[in-house]
């Protein structure tokens, strides 16, 4: 009975988890019945792109169109956008699959990437801690937090990243788990072969039978195929392969294990991530490449004056002509100063000091079914903020344990907030959002996850019984701030005196 009981909470409660994850993101999906925010560029570019093969350009009032239905008036002129492609693929298969007038439809695929993130925030917090309960914290606070929830619910692109860098990062837990025992067991075989009292080498093998990176270097490149942003991910976990590689051979008693894990394991490292992650990120445009009307599709010809010389002169137009496209995006992308009303400046993201609000509507009695003496609807990417501030808390405990402990589980937490946010720092002039903060937010979750895992392994059972007694508070409390925020992360009609409690800064409205 015991057993049946454990293995029902194994499955059971993460399954209520996502079951939950899903009924937040799905419930009411296409309310509103409009493109609200950046929708009017991704989700037209995404109906384009799967009608032309590639991003077109839509007449004045398209978005009142769009309302009443008529998704058909896109013409064949080339739209300039700075993002590639796959997102727009993915929002555009939702389209296709329940119709492009269709505002569930439209937002379907970034429901579904949402609900999938709760699922690897589950998976990456089982592999780390092996305990269900902590597994289950991880993905009830992911599930029901208000950030989260309107990224799921808005048609942008982040949550396409922060699922396909989520899936790479959990790829690189599973072969860190491997690593170790791999060395260990080419250990053994040496000195078997040559003696306990020989030395053996001192570098130590390359591993090429690394199948978990192959698969993290395509999942990197999927997430760079939505957002660059994802370059920072492959970079930055393959930099943590590299050290981890270096303390294992450590572990095992390798003596130049520094100089091994660089110079021996790093290059194959390198040749099992980045390369399929380039293929992948080239093949993202297949549309632009396979047609002839994408912006600078045919910008390099033999006509243009613009064909690469030298030793670079065998590389195709096409590709010569998408590294232009590439060298303008870029140059727009940092180049970004236009004010908006929304900007947030990374520095104040770990506080939500400023949380884009992505669509608001108000009304007066009588209009639109409002009863009230004035009504408000409004989706604002407002976390709930005990997770958020705990989690900015939990973080600064963690950096605590790094230097004191150095807890590798630690370092692999903190190192998804050095490559989703840390980044975003070197742009602090540039116009960007809150919202963004959506990729490293599995990573707060997971450090709130590890300190709820402290508490409840402490060893005196008065201190014990207390740390257990505040989560509880904190679990109640960040319940019911869920159930009190969840009209403004779904755009749902509340009195105008009900939308205003949850202003609790000035920065918010």
């Amino acid at each position: 009975m015991k057993q049946a009981l454990a293995s029902s909470m194994k499955w059971g409660a993460p399954a209520a988890v996502l079951l939950l994850a899903a009924v937040l993101r799905l419930w009411n999906l296409g309310n509103p019945h409009s493109l609200v925010f950046d929708e009017t560029f991704y989700v037209k570019d995404a109906w384009t792109l799967w009608n032309n093969g590639y991003e077109s350009t839509w007449p004045v009032g398209s978005d009142d169109k769009f309302k009443e239905g008529i998704t058909s008036e896109f013409g064949t002129d080339p739209s300039y956008v700075v993002h590639p492609q796959l997102g727009k693929w993915l929002i555009g298969a939702g389209m296709a699959l329940f119709g492009s007038g269709n505002s569930f439809g439209w937002r379907f695929g970034v429901a579904v990437a949402g609900i999938l993130i709760v699922l690897l925030v589950m998976l990456i917090a089982q592999k780390l801690f092996h305990n269900t309960t902590l597994t289950v914290v991880a993905g009830g606070l992911m599930a029901i937090d208000g950030h989260a929830i309107t990224l799921s619910r808005v048609s942008l692109l982040d949550n396409f990243v922060t699922l396909f860098t989520l899936t790479g990062v959990y790829f690189v837990l599973i072969d860190r788990g491997q690593n170790l025992p791999r060395l260990m067991a080419w250990m053994r075989r040496r000195r078997a072969q040559l003696g306990e009292d020989h030395e053996g080498p001192t570098w130590g093998p390359t591993l090429w039978n690394r199948p978990y990176l192959i698969l993290a270097g395509l999942a990197f490149g999927l997430a760079c195929s939505v957002k660059w942003s994802g370059l920072y991910f492959i970079a930055a976990f393959g930099i943590y392969v590299v050290v981890m590689d270096a303390l294992d051979r450590r572990r095992v008693g390798l003596p130049f294990w520094i100089s091994a894990a660089v110079l021996k394991q790093a290059p194959a490292t390198f040749v099992l991530m980045v390369p399929i992650a380039v293929v992948t990120y080239i093949a993202s445009w297949a549309g632009w490449i396979l047609t002839k009307g994408g912006y600078y599709r045919d910008l390099v010809t033999a006509e243009s004056g613009l064909r690469w010389s030298g030793p670079l002169s065998w590389v195709p137009d096409w590709a010569q002509s998408l590294w232009a496209y590439h060298v303008s995006a870029y140059q727009f992308h940092v180049g970004l100063v236009t004010p908006h009303s929304y900007q947030a400046n990374p520095l104040t993201w770990l506080i939500m000091w400023r949380p884009t609000s992505m669509f608001y509507e108000g009304v007066n009695n009588g209009d639109a079914g409002c009863t009230f003496d004035s009504c408000a609807s409004a989706i604002t990417a407002i976390a709930n903020p005990l997770i958020w501030w705990g989690g900015t808390a939990a973080l600064g405990y963690l950096v605590y344990r790094l230097v004191r402990y150095r807890e590798w589980k630690v370092g692999f937490i903190l190192m998804g907030i050095v490559a989703g946010y840390v980044p975003w720092l070197m742009y602090l002039n540039r116009t960007v959002f809150q919202f963004y903060g959506i990729v490293y937010e599995p990573y707060m979750i997971l450090a709130i996850t590890f300190v709820v895992g402290v508490i409840l392994s402490i060893k005196d059972e008065y201190k014990r019984s207390t740390g257990i007694a505040i989560l509880t508070v904190f679990g109640i409390l960040t319940v019911l701030l869920s159930i009190f925020f969840y009209p403004l992360w779904s755009g749902m009609q509340i009195p105008y005196w009900y939308w205003h409690l949850h202003m609790w800064m000035q920065s918010w409205v």
